[in-house]
C-alpha cells in the first residue's frame, strides 16, 4: 500500500498545484485591456524631415522612406502600478500616490522580462516596439500633421521635460492618434540594435541582427533641452543600462 500511497499522494499534489496555478492565471487582469490604441499601417519619412529644424543629429540621418504595418500601440508609458501588478502581483488598489507614474530605472532586459511575463499571463502577443513604429505612432501615423513633436510644434503643450521628476502620465495633450508623453517624461526603449540609418526605402525594418547598443526615444524629463523630445530624436545605450529618466511603452501585434 506505501508503494501505491506515495505516487497517488504526488498526483493529488500535482493536481492541486496545476488548479492553483490556472486560478492564478485565471484572476489575471490585463492592466493594458482598453488601453492599447489602434496604429493603422503607412508610410512615412523617418528621420531629420524638414520641421526638425537645425536640431537634427547625425545619427538622424539621412531621412529616408519606411512602411510599417499595422499594429497596436499603448495609449501610455508603463507605470509603477501595472510594473508591480504584472512583476509582484500587487494589487494596483494598495499602491501609493506614484502608481499613476511612469516606471523608471528600466533596463532593455527589464522591460522584455516584463513582456515576456504578460505575455505568459494574457497569451497576447505583446513586445516592445520597433524604432520604426515608435517613431510612426510618435508622428501620429497616417493622422500626422507633421509637427516636430509628438502632437505639437509647441513642447510645453505634448511634453513633460526639462523638470525635477517625472509626472503622472496623461498629463499633457495627446498627439493625433491619442497617445501620450511620446514627447517627454521618460525615454522609452524599442526593440532595435542601434545602427546608422540606410537611405533606401524599406518596409517593417527591425534593426540590425546583433549589436552593442539598443535604442531609446522620446526625451526625458530631464533633458536640459526640449530638442531631445523631438519625434525623429534618437539615442542608444547598453542594454543593461537603466537610469530614472529611462521607461518603456508596449505593443500588440494585430492578429
Amino acid at each position: 500500500m506505501k508503494s501505491l500511497f506515495i505516487p497517488s499522494f504526488l498526483f493529488v499534489v500535482s493536481i492541486l498545484f496545476c488548479q492553483k496555478a490556472t486560478a492564478q492565471y485565471d484572476e489575471f487582469k490585463d492592466p493594458f485591456e482598453g488601453e492599447m490604441v489602434l496604429v493603422e499601417g503607412g508610410t512615412f519619412t523617418m528621420g531629420c524631415t524638414d520641421e526638425q529644424g537645425k536640431s537634427c543629429k547625425t545619427i538622424e540621418k539621412p531621412a529616408h522612406e519606411v512602411t510599417v504595418g499595422s499594429f497596436y500601440i499603448a495609449k501610455y508609458e508603463v507605470t509603477m502600478a501595472q510594473w508591480s501588478y504584472v512583476m509582484e502581483r500587487t494589487d494596483a488598489t494598495t499602491l501609493s500616490k506614484w502608481g499613476d507614474y511612469p516606471a523608471t530605472g528600466m533596463t532593455w532586459k527589464y522591460a522584455n522580462d516584463f513582456i515576456d511575463t504578460l505575455r505568459y499571463y494574457t497569451g497576447k502577443k505583446y513586445r516592445l516596439p520597433t524604432e520604426a513604429e515608435w517613431e510612426f505612432a510618435a508622428r501620429g501615423g497616417t493622422l500626422s500633421k507633421g509637427y516636430k513633436y509628438a502632437g505639437s510644434n509647441k513642447v510645453i503643450e505634448v511634453a513633460h521635460c526639462t523638470a525635477q521628476r517625472t509626472e503622472r502620465v496623461g498629463q499633457y495633450l495627446p498627439n493625433e492618434l491619442g497617445l501620450y508623453d511620446m514627447s517627454g517624461n521618460v525615454w522609452e526603449w524599442c526593440s532595435d540594435w542601434y545602427d546608422y540609418y540606410d537611405e533606401h526605402p524599406q518596409t517593417n525594418p527591425k534593426g540590425p541582427d546583433t549589436g552593442v547598443l539598443h535604442v531609446f526615444r522620446g526625451g526625458g524629463w530631464d533633458d536640459d533641452t526640449p530638442s531631445y523630445c523631438r519625434v525623429s530624436c534618437r539615442y542608444d545605450e547598453q542594454p543593461a543600462s537603466s537610469a530614472n529618466d529611462r521607461g518603456f511603452r508596449i505593443v500588440l501585434e494585430v492578429e
